[in-house]
């Protein structure tokens, strides 16, 4: 074989068992591939609606449209992080006359003397521009990220609109938080979220009753756990105590109760009860003092406690004597 048929056939591969050529290049990506295609999980697609729909709005009043520009702030002179945001700033450009040489400044808002639906229109466009949302399994957390010096002015004006946040500073920066789906829920409703919202509404029930079916089935399962360990300690004890013969020098009532959990194991103490026609407690005493029993070798002394334990119990209603 010549040098460049061994070069071609290095390329293409070595052949199998049967004389076909198996291809051992490894795929490496081309231009523009990347090595692992990312798909966009169910609750960032939705947080992209939501900032669309909001992005969509069309304030009616012109004030309220130079509000929502001074929201936006830096990126509504083309610093635009998102598509999203970046046709909201054009289609309000558009609208407005230019804006003002040199940079935005975040008091370049009155607030104190604005009104509130050209409030909402800047925390629109706050939001927007420097605002996060992420939906998780257990709770709903939106923060706007700022310089620190503004963080506490924005805390105190969503705070005078019924919305009171966290204020914290994060790697430099000022973070107003909040961490309640209600108030979450609140703000966006405030700002213009509509058929989103409904959405972000019945995930937090369904979220909710999650939460509560999940509650509900582990108090089940504990309590399904102690009943058969109590049933098998009960069980046991009665065993040993038929085999060395005390069992039958119980009273009738302690045999009775006995005999019922043994041909029952799994039924619960009111069921025992509504079978021998006695009170739960007094099933229960009498288990409890089986189970005492069995701890104790044969011919071991009672204790005071087991002999007012025994004088307790009485006959059981509706378990007749052997004649």
């Amino acid at each position: 074989m010549t040098a460049p048929e061994t070069t071609r056939g290095a390329e293409r591969g070595v052949a199998g068992r049967h004389g076909r050529r198996r291809d051992t290049r490894r795929w490496r990506p081309g231009a523009g591939e990347g090595r692992q295609r990312r798909v966009p999980s169910p609750d960032r697609e939705f947080v992209a609606s939501i900032r669309a729909e909001l992005a969509s709005v069309e304030p009616v009043r012109g004030c309220c449209r130079v509000a929502e520009r001074a929201g936006l702030g830096p990126a509504a002179a083309g610093e635009a992080h998102s598509p999203v945001v970046a046709r909201l700033a054009v289609r309000l450009a558009s609208a407005l006359p230019p804006l003002p040489a040199g940079p935005a400044s975040f008091d370049a808002f009155e607030w104190d003397v604005a009104p509130e639906h050209c409030r909402l229109a800047w925390l629109r466009g706050l939001f927007l521009a420097r605002g996060s949302l992420s939906l998780g399994p257990s709770r709903s957390h939106l923060e706007f990220v700022l310089d620190p010096g503004d963080a506490p002015e924005l805390a105190q004006r969503v705070a005078s609109i019924g919305l009171p946040a966290g204020v914290r500073i994060r790697r430099g920066r000022g973070v107003v938080t909040w961490k309640s789906g209600e108030r979450v829920t609140a703000f966006l409703r405030a700002i213009g979220a509509g058929s989103s919202l409904l959405e972000l509404e019945a995930r937090g029930v369904a979220r909710s009753l999650r939460g509560d079916l999940n509650r509900l089935l582990n108090a089940e399962a504990a309590n399904l756990e102690r009943a058969v360990g109590a049933s098998a300690r009960q069980l046991e004890a009665i065993a040993i105590l038929a085999a060395d013969g005390r069992l039958e020098r119980e009273r009738e009532s302690v045999r009775a109760v006995a005999r019922a959990r043994t041909a029952t194991p799994d039924a619960s103490l009111g069921e025992l009860a509504a079978e021998l026609g006695v009170t739960r407690s007094s099933v229960q005493r009498a288990l409890e003092r089986l189970e005492r029993l069995a701890l104790h070798p044969a011919g071991a002394e009672r204790s005071p406690a087991w002999t007012r334990d025994d004088a307790s119990f009485g006959p059981a209603r509706g378990v007749g004597r052997p004649g």
